[in-house]
């Protein structure tokens, strides 16, 4: 019972930053972590970053590791995906998502809920 809307994608200039945005709706004081995942045209998707609600542990793809920050709002009913130094190879469909349970934080199947993605164009 948790809903998951993301906003903030666009078309960037590579260097620029970006900011998504990932906006949680129900059930959220059940969630374990958020995460957010990408998938470029052609594409299996793939783990960026994500966080632990309780805590605030994060975990970073190594290919975004320095560029991307994962964080939260003050109200916990935000996740938020900072970019910066962004890459054509960044371009993609960035999806937010939740688990109520994680063993593996990386793996898209430990998560419940999903948005319905941003798109994100970095041209060079």
């Amino acid at each position: 019972q948790v809903q998951l809307v993301e906003s903030g994608g666009g078309l960037v200039q590579a260097g620029d930053s970006l900011r998504l945005s990932c906006a949680a709706s129900g059930r959220i004081f059940s969630t374990y972590a958020m995460g957010w995942f990408r998938q470029a045209p052609g594409k299996e998707r793939e783990f960026v970053a994500a966080i632990r609600w309780t805590g605030g542990r994060t975990y970073y793809a190594d290919s975004v590791k320095g560029r991307f920050t994962i964080s939260r709002d003050n109200a916990e009913n935000t996740v938020l995906l900072h970019m910066n130094s962004l890459k054509p190879e960044d371009t993609a469909v960035y999806y937010c998502a939740a688990a109520s349970s994680i063993v593996v934080v990386r793996a898209a199947y430990e998560y419940d809920y999903w948005g319905q993605g941003t798109q994100v164009t970095v041209s060079s």
